[in-house]
Parts: C-alpha cells; structure tokens; sequence
C-alpha cells in the first residue's frame, strides 16, 4: 500500500468576492488576525504527515510564492534581535517540500487538480481547497488519510449544511453508513434548491486515488462551464468505490465575507493580547449602534 505523502492545494481563482482587495493581492493571502488563509490549510497538511505539497497557482499569485520562500535577511534580522517566537512563526511550514505550478486559464477546479497530475504521479494524493479552515484536536486531513489506509478507497470530507444551502455545495447521495463514514450512491455538484439527496455536503478535502485522472484527462465540462471535480469523483465511484467522512471539527468558511469577518473575529478572541480589548470595543459598538437605533 502507497500512504499519502503528497498534497495539492489550488490557489488560482481570482477572488472576485473580495475585490477590490484583491485586485493585486491574491486572496488566500487575506490575513486570519496575523496569518494568510493560506497558510493554516499548509499547516494542516504538515500536521497531517504530508511531506510535498504542489500549490496550483495563476496569474498574480506570485505573493504566495514569496510567502513560502525562505527569506534569509528577515530571518537574520529576528534572530539578531532575539526574537525567536516569531522566527518560529516565519518558520513554521519549513519542514515541508512545497512546489508551485500554474494554471494558465481558469478553467476549474478538476483542471487545477490535473494540472499537478505529474507531480502526483501513480500515488494517492490529497486535496485541500483554501476556502475553508478546519480545526480539530486529529486534523480534518487526517481523519481521511485513516479511513484512505483502513478501506484503500479515495475519501471525500462532508459535514451537514442546512437545507436551504444545499445549492451552494457539491452534495453526496449516501448509500450505507458505517459511523461516521458513507458509502456513496452519487455525487452531486450544487444541485438546483429542493432537488439536493441529501445535506452532507463536500467541504474542500480529499484523498483520492490517481485513477481520478482518467477521467480528469478528458477535460469534460460541468456545472458553470467548469471542469468540475465533483464530476470526476462520480465517475471515479462507478468504477470503484469512494467514500465519505463526516469529519469531526469545526469549519470556518474564509470563501466570502461575513464568514472571513467572522472568523477573524473568533480567532482573534482566542488571543490573550487582544480579547479584552477587542470586548471592549465591541460593547462599545454595540451600544452606539442601540443609542442611534
């Protein structure tokens, strides 16, 4: 058996939801308090096991390769000063062997996974997409990286949604349930309101079998004119079995705005140095807003 060593995690969208901030900054580097979005999904895959990660990268997206690089002057000047903690900060996805490749045109997230497919090679990979921060005491990868080395079958991470967002989500059609895990009927991509088999959504991670590229190689256009992966794990399912795992953590949905704002607040509540302050001035927001009201 081949254990999961490799991930990649497509990062070449435009961001349109966060512009213009995003005009020149590519949004997977919009800072969570201190941290790029981007870099708690790296921290996961450590944490996970995963030894070489390859980021699908697109035009503009330079920063994040600047982010990952190894910048000697800055790490000089810290250690000059003794400022060891953040070092380590600055520092803390070195033990990892990440590699970039471009996705010339925007032609889905199936494309941007095929786009690492010689990376990958015959291996199961992982998958992580940036949208979505989870945390756990077992990280979400590796929840799916147990159940890839107990079934040998490509794993897709879910979670419950409700039913009106059902729309919004690549949704599974359950089968038989194991505990936590599901044997899949069909895989939906956001499937039209009212019409979704279930409320077990897809949420950004997987560990999949590279048998997903022959179907991948085809470049078959889905939902939005995209070459949706959601489609090619269901063809991947007729032909073998893969499974999904309602994994157990909390997700923060960092994909668009209120929930970006909300999880920044969250974490940064979790910070000793700021949660008075920030307490504070949230009361006093609060109560302006009842005076004025």
């Amino acid at each position: 058996m081949k254990n999961v060593k490799k991930a990649i995690i497509p990062a070449a969208g435009l961001g349109t939801r966060f512009l213009p901030a995003t005009k020149a900054m590519p949004k997977e580097m919009l800072p969570i308090v201190d941290k790029p979005t981007i870099q708690y999904i790296v921290e996961e895959a450590i944490e996970s096991g995963i030894e070489d990660i390859i980021i699908v990268t697109g035009k503009g997206k330079r920063a994040i390769e600047d982010h990952f690089d190894k910048n000697f002057e800055l790490e000089d000047n810290l250690i000059h000063k003794e400022k060891y903690d953040l070092l380590e900060k600055v520092n803390a996805t070195s033990n990892v062997e990440i590699h970039f490749i471009r996705q010339k045109e925007p032609k889905g997230l199936g494309h941007a996974v095929w786009c690492a497919r010689k990376f990958i090679g015959d291996e199961p990979f992982a998958v992580l997409l940036g949208d979505d921060i989870v945390r756990a005491d077992k990280p979400c990868l590796r929840q799916l990286m147990d159940q890839y080395e107990e079934t040998l079958s490509s794993v897709i991470g879910v979670q419950k949604v409700k039913d009106e967002e059902t729309h919004r989500y690549g949704i599974i059609d359950p089968l038989q349930q194991n505990g936590r895990r599901y044997q899949v009927n069909t895989f939906v991509e956001k499937p039209e309101r009212g019409s979704a088999p279930s409320n077990l959504a897809i949420m950004g991670r997987y560990v999949l079998n590279p048998e997903i590229f022959l179907f991948l190689d085809k470049q078959e256009k889905g939902a939005g004119g995209e070459v949706q992966l959601t489609d090619a794990i269901q063809k991947l399912n007729e032909i073998q079995r893969v499974f999904a795992f309602d994994f157990e953590g909390k997700r923060y949905d960092v994909g668009e705005k209120l929930g970006f704002v909300m999880t920044t607040l969250e974490l940064a509540l979790e910070r000793e140095n700021l949660r008075d302050n920030i307490l504070g001035y949230m009361r006093e927001l609060v109560g302006d807003s009842m005076v004025k009201s």
